[in-house]
């Protein structure tokens, strides 16, 4: 079918986009990831492939298909293929585990799993409650002997692809989110939104034909997947995916590979800016690198050793992604998150959803003017949806306030939630993991500055009576059983746990508390997840 469009956004399909691509320039390169270059004819034939390997595996149009793994190609391979077969991509987070990792599993019934020999190690024990996945399609050697769900993805067996009606409307992906005090929910986000994504980004940037995007971004996230792939999936550029973010590397290899686009996050800046200085500091080529959150006192001293201004007045979020950018049309507000997109209607609501005056925090709230402007809702929660969007608006769940330049300023997280590392974390989560420890009897956790930006987390634990907590054994169990970016910099072990007359917990009072002198900080002791203890 031909695209559809929206006032020069156009809506397509993941498979429509790589066969006019293998069409117009099939010669050139799609995608880097290492020594792994194919074309865009190499990688339609390998999407189409794929997408019936999967089929042979059980997998239909519209079944899941989860990936639990860290940057890879084969990544990459996949969000094209479960595209082409017109399945359900679910990227989970590969630092997933214990029951972090079930509830997604479980919540969203994959048919088919593909993961790492340390996802593997992950899921083994959790397959008896996974009644769903009827195979498993290890990217790595199987070391443990052999099991009758288990494939090896470079065996996979071959089989057609089935007729399969793929729309723009058509469910693309599934990408789970920790932006409220409940358990992670899954986003349902269709191909017209990814296409939505891309053409965006590809218009703000002005993207063309010479360009080349790069991302340290992990693949799982959707960020990495809607404002780098799909970007370059709209202009016909091409993406390199790394492995992983190394501030010492990192310049190196933009120059090298010709970038001239970095898809990134606040904290790499300060990470960048806190690596000694180098040669390749004004070497590269990037013309626009993409920031955010960033403080804007850093941006002078961005520009004055890297040579570029960076760019970190935006907002978003998996449900919309993105919501505010640089209208670089307009004087430079660099204390606000730029202006709303056009395909948007925003608004600051107070509790009663009406406007606040400018100035005055109230809720971030949206609504599109288009199909494919936002995702399709929650999967399988539409009184979550249906709260989400009360009185016709979606409520972000951010405070936020409109500066005298027209810019929204992002204020603070309206809800109980965390961000650490560029991670969402749940508070309800977390704490309920805490609590399958012995020794303790209530959890409350709360975020606290970090030196870096964003969030560390600090737990605030009673434990029953009569038992005593072994520090040092304590953080390796959380190690053992919480993803790494979850487990608390902070502990404070209380008598009690401040709460309302319905036993509800004033968060607010932990916060004002903050670090005490009764407060133990795991990292003073020593007490840290090194790299690779991280899966």
């Amino acid at each position: 079918m031909s695209a559809q469009s929206w006032q020069g956004i156009r809506h397509y399909t993941i498979p429509q986009r790589l066969e006019e691509l293998a069409r117009e320039k099939g010669s050139s390169t799609f995608a880097r990831f290492g020594d792994w270059a194919p074309t865009y004819s190499e990688i339609d034939r390998r999407a189409a492939e794929l997408g019936g390997q999967l089929h042979a595996l059980g997998a239909e149009p519209g079944d899941r298909v989860a990936t639990l793994a860290s940057n890879r190609y084969e990544l990459v391979e996949l969000i094209v293929g479960v595209g082409k077969l017109g399945g359900v991509l679910v990227p989970l987070n590969p630092y997933l585990k214990g029951t972090f990792l079930k509830h997604q599993l479980s919540d969203s019934e994959p048919t088919v799993l593909i993961t790492d020999s340390l996802g593997w190690k992950s899921v083994r024990p959790l397959l008896p409650d996974l009644p769903s996945i009827t195979a498993i399609v290890l990217l790595d050697p199987l070391e443990d002997g052999s099991h009758p769900q288990v494939v090896d993805y470079a065996t996979l067996p071959h089989g057609p692809l089935p007729e399969r009606d793929i729309t723009p409307a058509t469910t693309m992906a599934i990408v789970y989110t920790s932006g409220t005090t409940g358990e992670p929910k899954g986003c349902v986000l269709s191909h017209g939104y990814h296409a939505r994504v891309g053409e965006t980004v590809a218009e703000l940037f002005d993207l063309v034909e010479s360009d080349v995007i790069i991302t340290p971004l992990p693949l799982f996230h959707a960020s990495t997947q809607l404002s780098a792939l799909m970007p370059a999936l709209t202009r016909g550029i091409p993406v390199v995916f790394l492995p992983e973010f190394s501030a010492s590397r990192f310049l190196k290899t933009a120059t090298e590979v010709g970038a001239t686009i970095l898809s990134g996050v606040g904290a790499l800046a300060s990470l960048l800016l806190a690596s000694p200085p180098g040669p390749h500091d004004r070497a590269h080529s990037l013309r626009i690198i993409n920031l955010s959150p960033l403080d804007p006192a850093l941006h002078p001293q961005f520009r004055e050793r890297f040579g570029v201004d960076p760019w970190s007045e935006s907002y978003g979020q998996t449900e919309c992604v993105f919501q505010t950018f640089l209208d670089s049309s307009s004087p430079r507000d660099r204390g606000g998150n730029g202006k709303s997109l056009r395909d948007l209607e925003l608004a600051v609501l107070d509790d009663d959803g009406q406007p606040v005056a400018d100035g005055e925090v109230g809720e971030i709230c949206i609504r599109p003017r288009h199909r494919f402007a936002m995702f399709d809702g929650y999967w399988r929660r539409p009184e979550a949806t249906l709260e989400a969007f009360r009185g016709l608006w979606f409520h972000t769940g951010d405070f936020g306030t409109v500066r005298e330049s027209g810019d929204i300023r992002f204020v603070d997280r309206k809800k109980d939630a965390l961000r650490v590392r560029g991670e969402n974390v749940s508070s309800l989560e977390l704490e309920s993991a805490l609590l399958q420890y012995p020794d303790i009897a209530q959890a409350a956790v709360h975020a606290m500055a970090s030196a870096v930006g964003e969030d560390d987390i600090k737990a605030c634990l009673v434990l029953h009576d009569g038992h005593h907590l072994d520090i040092e054994k304590f953080f390796v169990w959380m190690t053992d059983n919480v993803p790494y970016f979850a487990v608390p910099r902070y502990m404070e072990i209380v008598d009690e746990l401040p709460k309302n007359h319905v036993g509800r917990i004033h968060k607010h009072l932990l916060r004002e508390r903050g670090r005490t002198s009764d407060t133990i900080d795991f990292h003073a002791r020593g007490l840290k997840i090194e790299r690779a203890q991280r899966r």
